[in-house]
């Protein structure tokens, strides 16, 4: 007998319902002005820590590389960097698309690995309107609410 919050099926018995947007596919990076940054309009303050060796390379790249203009003040190996307003931030920032999401139904659950998913020979759906996807879930439901009630 399963456990408190043990599934009672195999991952196989299941599906698996999710809504993406890859990044590849649904975004682009976007320039501070684009998405309106805070950093860009107002300034923005780093405090590095130079006493490691990441905020060694941190402050060289700020102070020799970045072409950023700042203030900095130093006090027990903590440097504060203080950026003026109107310069592009160190954030990469992105943008969606407008592409539709993707909708995803996927034979088994997340308990199997991907070679476990490789071996099988599972279905993978790709709905093109959320109806579809909802409806496809709610079916997917009223069977496991059927099932249970037949006991």
């Amino acid at each position: 007998m399963a456990g408190l919050g043990e599934p009672l099926l195999p991952p196989d018995a299941k599906k698996t319902y999710s809504i993406k947007a890859p990044r590849e596919t649904h975004w682009r990076t976007a320039s501070c002005a684009e998405v309106e940054c805070e950093g860009r309009e107002h300034g923005w303050v780093m405090l590095i820590d130079e006493t490691t060796e990441l905020g060694q390379r941190q402050a060289h790249y700020i102070r020799k590389v970045s072409g950023r203009r700042f203030r900095a003040e130093t006090e027990n190996g903590l440097t504060s960097f203080t950026f003026e307003p109107g310069q592009t931030c160190f954030t990469e920032h992105e943008v969606p698309l407008g592409k539709p999401e993707l909708y995803v139904v996927r034979d088994g659950d997340l308990r199997e690995t991907l070679q476990q998913v490789g071996q099988r020979k599972g279905n993978v759906r790709v709905h093109t309107r959320p109806e579809d996807w909802a409806d496809d879930f709610a079916t997917h439901q009223q069977k496991i609410a059927d099932a249970i009630q037949e006991g």
